[in-house]
């Protein structure tokens, strides 16, 4: 492609123009609740291809397929009782599911990054169910940035990291929940969480029961869970009460700063602010950054596991 990318509302116009994109194998940038995603048809070797190198994802790192309905998760992995509880009680919404991978699945291997399992959810953002029940086909969707940067939370954030490595986004505005999607991998035994996010753990033991003693044994099943992500490209200092001289301080609650995460202390608006605070950070004439303590309650978790990545 050449040119600059278009950028096109989230209405029926573009929904139409990103299906049609999609199906001949074009890379477009949609909002979800989450985070602006990434997405090629799963089923098609190049446009899977294509969206490692937009990111410079190394290959070993899976995709998140999205889909439309769990009917349509149900044609591509195995779904025993305790998947379509956390289906029924999640979906559409903020939560990836780790299943056995079908053998009869149209999913090329580039997605499962060769694994027997496959990382579905089922996204509650009209913009991104439009364009799946539009083009009729799952989609394969990570983050729309470079790998290993912010994540993007706006359009604009997808054109300062990819710029015209996309060929379409589809601007559906700020992203509600700000923060990546919980995943969880269902084993023979149990539970465990992969990747922390909107969707808690308590919320998921609730439903489940508590999850599998010790966490995951290292390897990568799914995206979040590489030591070193979400980089703005600066060193940051957690738990900073203030600013040090040169450092971006953002806030939380009674520690203010450059910007706040949230002046009410209000975790749910820190993680919808998270990325957006961090690509301020990282255009700010400041070498460093500084974040306020979070608490780790609920949502907070997941926040932290974002900043503690942030900063390796």
């Amino acid at each position: 492609m050449t040119g600059k990318p278009r950028i096109m509302r989230a209405d029926d116009a573009g929904i139409a123009a990103a299906a049609r994109l999609l199906l001949s194998g074009g890379l477009v940038a949609v909002p979800t609740e989450t985070v602006y995603g990434l997405a090629a048809r799963a089923d098609s070797i190049d446009a899977v291809a294509a969206i490692y190198r937009a990111k410079g994802r190394p290959d070993f790192n899976p995709l998140i397929v999205h889909v439309p309905d769990l009917a349509r998760a149900e044609d591509i992995a195995q779904f025993d009782e305790r998947a379509r509880k956390l289906a029924s009680q999640f979906w559409p919404g903020a939560l990836t599911l780790v299943l056995p991978l079908k053998k009869a699945a149209r999913i090329t291997p580039a997605v499962t990054a060769g694994l027997p399992t496959i990382a579905l959810r089922c996204p509650a953002h009209p913009a991104m169910r439009a364009v799946l029940q539009t083009l009729g086909l799952p989609l394969a969707a990570p983050s729309a940035n470079r790998s290993g940067g912010v994540s993007p939370t706006t359009a604009q954030h997808v054109l300062l990291s990819l710029g015209q490595a996309v060929d379409l986004v589809l601007d559906g505005g700020a992203c509600a929940a700000g923060i990546e999607s919980t995943i969880v991998a269902l084993r023979p035994g149990g539970w465990q969480v992969l990747r922390l996010g909107p969707v808690t753990e308590a919320q998921i033991s609730a439903a489940l029961g508590p999850p599998l003693d010790g966490k995951a044994d290292g390897k990568i099943e799914a995206p979040g869970q590489l030591a070193s992500h979400y980089s703005p490209g600066k060193p940051i200092r957690l738990n900073a009460e203030a600013a040090a001289a040169g450092e971006f301080l953002i806030g939380f609650g009674a520690v203010d700063g450059a910007v706040n995460l949230s002046p009410a202390g209000d975790l749910a608006e820190a993680a919808a602010r998270l990325y957006a605070c961090l690509h301020l950070a990282a255009a700010a004439a400041e070498s460093r950054i500084a974040v306020a303590p979070i608490p780790s309650a609920g949502i907070g978790a997941a926040i932290n596991d974002r900043l503690r990545r942030a900063a390796v």
